[in-house]
């Protein structure tokens, strides 16, 4: 009898073509994910940012070797030398996975540099190099207009590509379109798609967090606890949109504030990538494990939300054109937020360099 290990490892048991991921490149994070059923793992700048300041004295010695080993390297170079080290310490730990799979699960999820969101070619680019760290890496690409076209680049390289800076139902028809274009082009050509497992991130959490402020500045009243369903409706959303048009993407959610970003979108052929804090909460939570992706939301709430004005841009299909997609208010916002995570992680690597 296989012993219970809490509720994440109870849902990804009842539904086998659901995944749970781990939200973090924490080694010591990740071990706790994959023991309670976890078949990926996601980061970013932000997160790495977050590792080293948690586990500085463990990775502060590495930092010091890739100094010692790259003499005139700048702290960027250095930078993105402990993301590549970090990313091969994850991929190594989901490798049996990935080969228990046959290369459908296992994959860490591995970001471009935030800067780049608006030049296509040196995302393609750096994806091309994460692919080449280790045989398990998934390469995250902002849903921004650029970012969109280099999913299409990078599919076609036979890549699987992981959305991020995503929010709307716009942004995840965009990137299921631009792969499935990548994807016609590899075909044409007689190339394997097998292994390419592509996910569009749905930043769910975001979506609340930008309507909370909106809501506040605009004097919008709604019910308490309104707002905590938004980001489960887009996702409902548009995984209805995927299942219709039959897309190669799977959809996965993100940015955890509360148990409806799992409770209510348990189902069939989705991810969720979880930071541990969560992981632990939810296991350790009394809520049951049932379907729920396929239940509609409560009409008298999705009346309020859509009396916000600014919730249609995240809800409505064609809301956004890709042209938009980098004037958006929570692409704006999350994007400065990477950027700041990531020059905190140069200062880190700074104060080791400099002593």
């Amino acid at each position: 009898m296989t012993t219970y290990k809490g509720k994440l490892h109870e849902t990804v048991s009842k539904f086998p073509s659901l995944e749970v991921w781990n939200d973090s490149c924490s080694y010591s994070e990740l071990c706790y994910a994959i023991d309670h059923g976890a078949a990926g793992a996601t980061t970013n700048p932000v997160i790495v940012n977050n590792v080293l300041k948690k586990e500085f004295n463990d990775w502060s010695p590495k930092i010091n070797e890739l100094n010692a080993q790259n003499p005139h390297a700048t702290e960027d170079e250095i930078a993105w030398l402990l993301i590549h080290q970090m990313g091969i310490l994850g991929a190594k730990a989901l490798e049996p996975l990935w080969l228990k799979s046959g290369g459908k699960q296992g994959k860490i999820s591995m970001q471009t540099n935030a800067k780049y969101y608006r030049n296509t070619s040196k995302m393609v680019e750096q994806a091309c190099k994460f692919n080449n760290l280790a045989p398990n890496i998934q390469v995250k690409i902002p849903a921004s207009c650029a970012g969109i076209k280099a999913m299409e680049e990078v599919t076609y390289h036979g890549i699987s590509i992981n959305a991020t800076v995503s929010f709307t139902v716009s942004q995840a028809i965009a990137v299921a379109e631009a792969v499935e274009r990548g994807l016609a082009r590899r075909q044409a050509e007689g190339k394997s798609i097998e292994n390419i497992t592509p996910v569009c991130t749905l930043m769910i959490g975001r979506v609340d967090d930008w309507l909370k402020i909106i809501t506040d500045e605009q004097d919008i009243l709604v019910d308490g606890g309104v707002i905590d369903w938004a980001g489960v409706a887009v996702f409902k959303r548009a995984y209805a949109l995927f299942q219709e048009k039959n897309y190669t993407t799977r959809l996965l959610t993100a940015a955890y504030r509360n148990h409806y970003h799992w409770s209510q979108l348990i189902g069939p052929n989705v991810c969720m990538t979880i930071p541990y804090n969560w992981q632990v909460k939810l296991n350790n939570c009394n809520v049951p494990v049932n379907e729920t992706l396929h239940l509609p939301v409560d009409p008298a709430i999705l009346e309020q939300l859509l009396s916000i004005p600014d919730f249609k841009d995240f809800y409505e299909p064609s809301a956004l054109t890709p042209e938009q997609f980098d004037t958006f208010g929570s692409f704006k916002l999350t994007l400065h937020q990477f950027l700041k995570g990531y020059d905190e992680l140069i200062c880190q690597i700074r104060s080791v360099i400099i002593h």
